[in-house]
């Protein structure tokens, strides 16, 4: 059962990380249990445990939807946010090894590359990207907590990320930023990481308002 249970569970963070599940959206149980061929049980597991990690609310009479902040709950998840980047950016500019040394510099000219192509026209394809820009400071951390955190906080705004790249110059001046940001890791300043960091990752509230407008 616990199983099971792991593979809805997955199956959701896995919907959301990608963009097929929106803020808002609503979880069919007798659909996911279709789908997945589980019984009930297991679902209803697995919503408990997004409930738990703030990632869906359940309510009374009309199910599970994921998650969609007002603009108090966006400011206040996006500080928090923020902070566990920068010090995820600051922890790696003291730890980062040589290999993940090389993961960062793959990552970042990954999305250089993109952004030098593609210019603004595949949004989606360079928020894949950016992900795993982020995923790779947060692992050279060298905090499985932290990484954690950071990855359940993140897809509580996921699409909201997304939807920043569809502005014009957003992607250029992302790839631009995490060039700066690995620069500041590999040379140990760990201070100015931690800040950089701290407002690349942060909206003004006119931007939030923009993206809660964005997406309904």
């Amino acid at each position: 059962m616990a199983g099971q249970t792991d593979t809805v569970f997955g199956a959701v963070l896995d919907g959301i990380d990608k963009g097929r599940l929106l803020p808002g959206d609503m979880l069919d149980e007798a659909a996911i249990m279709a789908e997945h061929g589980v019984s009930r049980t297991p679902v209803r597991e697995a919503l408990i445990q997004l409930e738990a990690a703030g990632l869906i609310r359940r309510l009374p009479r009309k199910g599970a939807v994921l998650f969609k902040p007002t603009i108090e709950e966006f400011l206040g998840i996006l500080e928090v946010h923020a902070r566990l980047e920068g010090q995820a950016a600051g922890l790696a500019a003291r730890r980062l090894s040589a290999s993940g040394g090389d993961d960062l510099e793959r990552a970042v000219a990954a999305c250089e590359d993109h952004a030098a192509r593609q210019g603004d026209g595949d949004p989606d394809g360079y928020y894949q990207l950016n992900m795993r820009f982020h995923e790779v400071v947060a692992l050279g951390a060298g905090n499985p907590f932290l990484v954690d955190m950071i990855k359940t906080n993140a897809r509580k705004l996921m699409a909201y990320y997304r939807a920043r790249y569809r502005y014009p110059g957003a992607i250029a001046a992302s790839a631009r930023e995490h060039r700066y940001i690995a620069t500041l890791i590999r040379a140990h300043a760990r201070g100015e990481a931690d800040a950089k960091m701290t407002a690349h990752v942060g909206f003004d509230r006119e931007t939030v308002m923009d993206l809660l407008a964005a997406l309904g």
